[in-house]
């Protein structure tokens, strides 16, 4: 029986991770740089660059998930934290699937031309400014509310492992199985 998640997971775990806090860095650091200047042109374009490789990424570990047995909690816990567990997880795979989707849209239904990876992405050529301006406050609304979900994830993984001693956070780490 599997101890551990499989290597794919726990690297796409890893990598997910990598990229979200590139991406909310990126985000949090070009306010320090004047508007239209090229570094904060090109903090932009690597934060639309970084999202939409955390949505490729969030996809392939939905695909990835449905592929394994999901590792044992040992000791067991609680009924009602196996299901906070579960909730919390959804919210996770929500979040980081319905940020990138959210700014993509926004960005579609700003009606200006705007680029990811350098390559010019497709727009609205009927503008809806209401719409995008909701798209976009609901996308940083979203990713606020992500620290605090980000947080919650970190405490509860360190809390299992030092309070609980369980083997929750072991099965994300690298390592034998």
């Amino acid at each position: 029986m599997r101890t551990r998640y499989s290597y794919p997971q726990i690297v796409l775990h890893w990598l997910v991770f990598v990229l979200v806090v590139l991406t909310y860095t990126t985000m949090d650091i070009k306010d320090a740089f004047a508007k239209g200047s090229l570094v904060r042109e090109l903090l932009t374009l690597t934060h639309y660059s970084l999202g939409f490789c955390v949505l490729f990424l969030m996809c392939v570990r939905l695909f990835v998930r449905a592929m394994y047995v999901t590792p044992a909690i040992k000791p067991a816990p609680p009924r009602w934290q196996h299901c906070l567990s579960a909730i919390t997880h959804g919210f996770v795979y929500l979040m980081f699937i319905g940020l990138p989707v959210l700014g993509i849209l926004s960005q579609y239904f700003g009606g200006h031309d705007w680029t990811m990876f350098n390559i010019r992405m497709p727009k609205s050529y009927l503008a809806d400014l209401p719409l995008q301006k909701q798209l976009k406050t609901l996308h940083e609304w979203l990713a606020n509310a992500g620290y605090y979900l980000i947080g919650l994830h970190a405490f509860a993984a360190l809390w299992h492992h030092y309070r609980r001693r369980d083997n929750t956070l072991i099965r994300m780490l690298p390592g034998e199985n």
